[in-house]
């Protein structure tokens, strides 16, 4: 079998679709992109699949190495991503030539479900004590906002007691026992940090999500010492390499690799395993589209450390169109009781649908990131 061509989607809301061809008419899917990067990604996948014409799909990992190794300059969001999509789609080919769900191939399924969590609120969250009601009266067992606005390096405790408020409505709607996730997003800076993670503890987070930058996660000893609450980070990085440091330091609880960006389900199921050996959860970053989703349940499946999947079912980003709306068979991510089963048709064990893709590609916006700043005038982290 060889790889004989490729092609690229860009679809709304902020997502990059890749098709892979074989000779034998075998195609895979994958999810290459950067939020609000999405040309630029598409840029690094025409360049990376120059490599691979011509070849065996099967040889991933020989080809994972290839495409990071060979071209000297190395990781990062915009080439791992790339990577990443690819892998999702060479995975997706050998399973479907096997007949078999990409979690069969990686060792088997350890688990047939898994737990997942909503979005509740904005960027500028409001009125979340009633989204969060809404949302586990439709079944769900955990939730996930972000915390707080823009911050400066030291503000106002105006501004941490806003974000208590909102956190305690939410807490107070949907009980004692429902996890919430609170996502701090990088907007918080080590001296604000300490003092929001103490002042959170009393309503018990499921967890609290980047309270530091990634660039700054030494400073993740020093909170980790100051709360008792799970700490997760990892959106924001990249590779096994990245993780090591976080790993052996005894930096964080859990884990948040995305399949999307951290090299695919190659380098995610390395990262996944390190983390099992420190005793660190994992709870894959996913608010992207269905085949990201349908790439982590398959790594999901295989890793006894991962407690929870984020889905983007309803987020605020999925204006025009969302989850379900590029897939054949919706009920394959049918949500009962806030959990998932694990897809098991072959490869990733979804059917892309992709006259629907086509379409929708016709009236693809580029999304950006939007832009903040502080009062001063300064560039305030988004």
């Amino acid at each position: 079998m060889k790889i004989t061509n490729y092609r690229l989607y860009q679809v709304p809301p902020r997502w990059l679709f890749l098709k892979i061809e074989t000779d034998e008419g075998i195609v895979g899917w994958g999810e290459p992109v950067i939020e609000g990067r999405a040309a630029t990604v598409k840029a690094a996948v025409e360049e990376l699949m120059e490599y691979l014409i011509g070849k065996d799909p099967q040889r991933i990992e020989d080809h994972w190495n290839l495409m990071y190794r060979s071209g000297f300059y190395r990781g990062g969001p915009i080439l791992m991503s790339a990577i990443a999509g690819i892998d999702q789609a060479l995975w997706d080919i050998k399973g479907k030539f096997y007949n078999a769900p990409i979690h069969q191939l990686l060792g088997g399924a350890c688990r047939d479900s898994i737990k997942v969590y909503s979005w509740i609120g904005g960027d500028r969250p409001a009125d979340v004590g009633a989204a969060a009601k809404e949302v586990v009266d439709r079944g769900f067992q955990a939730v996930k906002m972000n915390g707080t606005e823009e911050l400066q390096y030291v503000d106002s405790h105006q501004k941490i007691d806003q974000v208590v408020e909102r956190f305690a409505v939410v807490r107070e709607a949907v009980g004692p026992y429902i996890g919430i996730g609170i996502d701090f997003h990088g907007r918080v800076h080590k001296p604000m940090a300490k003092i929001l993670a103490k002042e959170l503890e009393q309503f018990r987070p499921m967890f609290i999500e980047e309270p530091v930058l990634p660039e700054n996660n030494e400073a993740l000893r020093d909170i980790a010492n100051h709360v008792t609450t799970p700490i997760a980070t990892g959106e924001r990085m990249f590779s096994r390499w990245q993780f090591k440091t976080v790993l052996t330091e005894d930096y964080v609880d859990i884990i948040q690799p995305d399949l999307s960006h951290a090299g695919g389900i190659t380098e995610c199921k390395k990262i996944i395993s390190m983390a099992e050996a420190f005793d660190v959860a994992v709870a894959p970053h996913c608010p992207l589209g269905p085949i990201a989703l349908a790439a982590c349940l398959q790594v999901d499946a295989t890793s006894h450390n991962a407690f929870i999947q984020e889905q983007s079912l309803g987020i605020h980003y999925n204006v025009g169109s969302d989850l379900l709306d590029y897939i054949s068979d919706k009920d394959v991510f049918k949500y009962e009781e806030g959990f998932v089963k694990i897809p098991n048709g072959p490869g990733l064990g979804i059917e892309v649908n992709e006259s629907h893709v086509q379409k929708m590609t016709e009236d693809a916006e580029h999304w950006r990131n939007p832009v903040w700043r502080h009062q001063d005038g300064s560039i305030a982290e988004w």
